[in-house]
C-alpha cells in the first residue's frame, strides 16, 4: 500500500512485446487500480493468457478489443494460467473458457480456495467476515460494510498446477514458478526461452503487492515469511525481464526483488518499535504508515490494511521479537520483554 506513480487506464494500449508475446490492459471498474495487464503468449497450437482480468462488461470488451488489436481472437485462445485467484486476474477466465473452450489453470493452492468460495454462502461469508474483524478489535460501526464486501468468486480451473509444472504451450518453456505470499497458490511463470518471467502480483515496479493473513489472527501460517522467500526464488532466477500484472514492464525481476524485500525488512523494524504496549492488530493498523491517513482510509481498505498489520506481527512473531498474549480477545500483540 505505498505510494505509486500510477499509470492510468486511459493511457494503456495494447502492445506487441516481441518475441510472441503481447499485453492487453482490461480495465479495473472502479478500482484504483485501474487495470490488469493480461498477456498474450503465441503458440502453433493457439495461444495462451497471463491472467484474464475482472469480470465486468467494459473489461470483457476491453479483453476482446484488445487481443484483436494484437492479432488474437479470443474464441482461439487454447488455455488460460491464473497467477492467483483475486478477481482482477481471475474473474474473466470463465467467460474466456465459455467463448473458446480454452481450460484454466491455477495453483493448486488457490484452486482450493476457490473452491472454498464457491461454496461459502453469503450468510456464512458474513458471519466470517465479522468474526475476523471483532477478533481483530474492528469497531462495530465498521463490521457491515467490511463483512459484506464480496466479490463473486471465479471459475473453478480445469487443471491445478505445482511449482516447476510446465505449462502446456506448444513451442514454448513455460514453467510454473510457485511464489507464495500475496495469495497462498501464487504463480510466477518462467518463459524460460526468452528469460521472461510472467510475475502476476508478485513483484510490481513501483507499488508493493497486499501480504495479508485472513483470518487476521492466524498462528500456523507466516505469509510474509512465504512471500520473502519466494522473492529469494524469484532472485536465483538471473537475469530476467519481468512482466507484471500491473503498471508496467522491467528489465531485472532480481534488483526489482531486493528492493521490495528491503521495504518489508524495513516496516518490520518500524512495527517492532511501535508494540511497546500491548495492542489489538486495529490499533497496530492504525498507527502504521499507510498511503493515506488512517482517518482517510475506508473501511475496506481498513480491513486490508489490517490483514497486511496481522502479517507482519505474525512474520515479527514467528522471529521472536513480539508475543501474543494468551487467552484475550480481542488478541493483542506486545514486544517480547514488556
Amino acid at each position: 500500500m505505498t505510494r505509486t506513480r500510477r499509470r492510468p487506464y486511459a493511457d494503456q494500449r495494447p502492445r506487441d512485446l516481441g518475441g510472441g508475446v503481447s499485453s492487453v490492459p482490461v480495465p479495473i471498474p472502479g478500482n484504483p487500480l485501474g487495470y490488469t495487464l493480461v498477456y498474450a503468449i503465441d503458440s502453433p497450437a493457439g495461444p495462451v493468457l497471463v491472467d484474464a482480468g475482472w469480470n465486468h462488461h467494459d473489461a470483457w470488451q476491453a479483453l476482446r478489443t484488445g487481443l484483436a488489436a494484437v492479432g488474437v481472437d479470443v474464441r482461439d485462445v487454447r488455455g488460460v494460467v491464473v497467477t492467483h485467484f483475486h478477481p482482477d486476474h481471475a474473474g474473466l477466465a470463465g467467460r474466456v473458457r465459455e467463448e473458446s473452450g480454452a481450460w484454466i489453470a491455477m495453483h493448486e493452492a488457490d484452486a482450493q480456495l476457490v473452491k472454498l468460495m464457491r461454496g461459502l454462502g453469503q450468510g456464512e461469508h458474513h458471519d466470517f467476515q465479522s468474526e475476523m474483524l471483532r477478533r481483530a478489535g474492528a469497531g462495530a460501526h465498521e463490521l457491515p460494510s467490511i463483512a459484506d464486501a464480496r466479490p463473486d468468486p471465479p471459475a473453478q480451473p480445469d487443471r491445478e498446477l505445482r511449482d516447476g509444472d510446465l505449462i502446456d504451450v506448444p513451442g514454448r518453456v513455460l514453467r510454473a514458478v510457485h511464489t507464495p505470499g500475496h495469495t497462498p497458490g501464487h504463480l510466477c511463470l518462467h518463459l524460460e526461452d526468452a528469460a521472461r518471467l510472467f510475475t502476476g502480483d508478485h513483484i510490481l515496479p513501483d507499488i508493493t503487492p497486499h501480504i495479508g493473513i485472513y483470518p487476521y489472527d492466524r498462528d500456523d501460517v507466516d505469509p510474509l515469511a512465504d512471500f520473502l522467500a519466494s522473492l529469494d526464488r524469484v532472485a536465483a532466477l538471473g537475469l530476467t525481464e519481468a512482466l507484471p500484472a500491473h503498471e508496467w514492464t522491467l528489465p531485472d525481476a532480481a534488483a526489482r526483488a531486493a528492493e521490495i524485500r528491503a521495504h518489508h525488512e524495513d516496516k518490520l523494524e518500524r512495527l517492532a518499535a511501535l508494540v511497546t504496549e500491548p495492542l489489538t492488530i486495529w490499533e497496530i493498523a492504525a498507527r502504521m504508515t499507510w498511503n493515506r491517513p488512517w482517518a482517510d482510509l475506508s473501511p475496506i481498505l481498513r480491513g486490508m490494511a489490517a490483514g497486511e498489520a496481522a502479517a507482519h506481527l505474525r512474520a515479527l512473531e514467528a522471529r521472536g521479537l513480539i508475543r501474543r498474549l494468551p487467552e484475550v480477545d480481542p488478541v493483542r500483540f506486545v514486544a517480547l520483554h514488556s
